[in-house]
């Protein structure tokens, strides 16, 4: 699945050819993909100018006068910036086309979802949308750091690991990301949410900080399905220290990656490195 730093790296790719232009319809291949695709994106998105493309957390929002288109790429999602003419393919399920303009040519926005685990939905004009409401601050931004951690930790049993991945603590570390920040911080993903002192978690909020951004710009991780927007790949998986790695050696101190599930997801640490 996407996670944060690719679904970044496709906002940065369809942002400039998007943001001040007009949307001229939209092709619906079928009503639904996760979920059905509201009225709205028929009836209130043609016509309207694109003034943003935002992302929160994995979601991607189109911001108009009308209305927010609100996607997301689910597991095999993909969206690409087109000319209008490229014939349409067996997963290829919504096409926005945006008007030309005397600068620039026409295009289109296409959503390719072959497991249809994303979604197409609408959020009002000064309203956010339920799937937002609950979600926690983003971690590149200064409203999330170790204090933060810390606070929200106390009295917790849950795994340190199954605590950062809770969207409603912060928003988009998912499991490759939470297995890398957490061994940059030398803390064992199993240890208790609750049992992790302040300055540990000064330095997890730094490491998530920093692989995140990183990974932005080295175009995450493309372990399966994904890629980016122009058709590369990221190249992040060649960096990374122990998810995927189990029995190889620790870059590190040279012992065996163990692995092991922690709600219902595969985790990855070094036992000589993380405690």
């Amino acid at each position: 699945m996407p996670e944060l730093p690719e679904v970044e790296t496709t906002r940065r790719g369809i942002a400039p050819h998007l943001i001040g232009r007009r949307v001229e319809k939209v092709l619906l291949r079928r009503p639904d993909l996760r979920w059905p695709i509201p009225p709205e994106i028929t009836e209130w998105l043609p016509g309207q100018r694109i003034d943003a493309v935002e992302r929160r957390a994995k979601y991607l929002l189109l911001h108009t006068s009308a209305g927010s288109a609100l996607l997301h790429l689910g597991m095999t999602g993909v969206l690409r910036v087109l000319p209008p003419d490229i014939p349409a393919g067996k997963h290829d399920h919504v096409d926005i086309l945006l008007e030309g303009t005397a600068k620039q040519p026409a295009r289109l926005l296409r959503f390719t979802d072959a497991r249809r685990f994303g979604c197409l939905l609408w959020q009002a004009p000064g309203e956010t949308h339920e799937l937002l409401a609950a979600l926690g601050p983003e971690p590149l931004t200064e409203a999330f750091d170790g204090d933060l951690l810390w606070h929200l930790s106390r009295g917790r049993s849950a795994a340190v690991k199954l605590f950062l991945m809770d969207n409603a603590v912060v928003v988009g570390v998912g499991n490759i990301y939470a297995s890398e920040a957490l061994f940059a911080a030398g803390i064992d993903p199993r240890r208790a949410a609750g049992a992790v002192s302040r300055a540990r978690y000064a330095r997890l909020a730094a490491e998530v900080k920093r692989i995140l951004a990183w990974a932005i710009e080295r175009g995450g991780t493309t372990l399966r399905d994904f890629i980016n927007p122009d058709g590369a790949p990221g190249y992040f998986f060649r960096e990374l220290n122990v998810y995927g790695r189990e029995g190889e050696a620790c870059k590190v101190c040279g012992s065996a990656i163990r692995q092991a599930v922690l709600g219902q997801r595969s985790t990855f640490w070094c036992p000589r490195c993380q405690k």
